[in-house]
């Protein structure tokens, strides 16, 4: 089975780029940008991450990016999960950055999206690993700074194929962003939001009916409405689920408690991805061997959690196919 995992190519539609910034990069950018960090070495940055819940994961991710400055460090982050993804066999990666950590530390937009953009069309001649870029705004700020990075992202729409919604869930809920999910609908982004991670349903229910969004990154508090799981499987709405960070936040106190088996047995269009996996103990294969060896996955869950990935990545239908075709000649 855990050979299975790592032959079956894969698509990752849930990873935020900052999130991928490994103690070792960190340590390295902050010599060369002269930042000061509140840790003494590798050991010391790896136990701090004993997360109780998400704020405190965030609290030490935002102080983690602000080594990130020039764009070859954006480059270099990004280059860096490229190698990982050559590893973890995936094929194709959709990847959330968050302009305003940057931005509002004095980076300009351009900076970020230069560095990032360049790396995965690297990727791209190297490897032959396609991608997409959706831009994330942070949901514990107001709306108007929301709206006024949009504004910004325009100038560099041919990069970025959707917008998304992240950070402190509770009490920031996707109705506090209507007028610019409409404003970024209107622009021809893809639409999708963080909704049921921590914070109960109901946001589920807001993000599809207020934002309009098209996918659901984690959802896994679906499980306690039995209309709205009835609604995900009727519309196959993807969720994209992160097993090792929802481990890792304590949204779940054990692999054996999490449901992603519950959601995929009753017909959910769910998939595998690994959030900020510097942070939460791994890639995506080992997010599948941890579900494995903790959860009753056979072979055939496994194989329907990465088809349903390619299935719901935002690439044309014949690239879906082609993708799917070699998940079957892996299997």
């Amino acid at each position: 089975m855990i050979e299975l995992i790592k032959r079956l190519p894969k698509a990752e539609l849930h990873l935020h780029i900052e999130g991928s910034l490994e103690p070792e990069l960190m340590f390295r950018l902050s010599k060369k940008n002269h930042i000061d960090i509140p840790y003494n070495s590798i050991e010391d940055v790896r136990e701090a991450y004993n997360f109780t819940n998400l704020q405190t994961f965030l609290d030490i991710y935002y102080a983690g990016a602000k080594v990130l400055i020039t764009e070859d460090d954006f480059y270099d982050l990004t280059w860096e999960y490229i190698l990982k993804c050559v590893e973890n066999n995936i094929i194709h990666t959709e990847i959330f950055f968050d302009p305003q950590t940057h931005t509002d530390r004095g980076i300009a937009f351009e900076t970020v999206i230069t560095g990032i953009s360049n790396a995965l069309a690297d990727a791209k001649e190297k490897y032959g690993i396609t991608s997409c870029i959706i831009m994330c705004f942070l949901r514990h700020l107001s709306q108007e700074e929301a709206l006024a990075t949009l504004e910004q992202s325009l100038a560099f729409k041919h990069h970025i194929v959707g917008v998304g919604l992240d950070s402190s869930e509770l009490n920031n809920p996707p109705s506090k962003f209507i007028e610019v999910f409409s404003r970024a609908k209107q622009e021809g982004f893809k639409l999708v939001a963080h909704a049921g991670e921590e914070a109960d349903f109901s946001y589920i229910y807001e993000a599809l009916d207020l934002l309009e969004i098209e996918r659901i990154d984690h959802g896994v508090q679906s499980i306690k409405s039995p209309a709205l799981l009835k609604r995900l499987k009727e519309e196959q709405i993807p969720l994209t689920v992160c097993p090792n960070s929802n481990i890792e936040l304590k949204v779940f106190d054990s692999y054996q408690q999490h449901n992603i088996k519950q959601l995929l047995d009753y017909g959910l269009n769910v998939s595998v991805n690994s959030d900020d996996p510097a942070y939460f103990k791994g890639y995506i294969n080992q997010n599948f061997i941890n579900l494995y060896e903790n959860i009753d996955l056979s072979a055939a869950d496994i194989i329907t959690l990465v088809k349903n990935s390619f299935r719901s990545a935002f690439i044309d239908d014949e690239l879906k196919q082609a993708y799917l075709a070699r998940v079957d000649e892996a299997v």
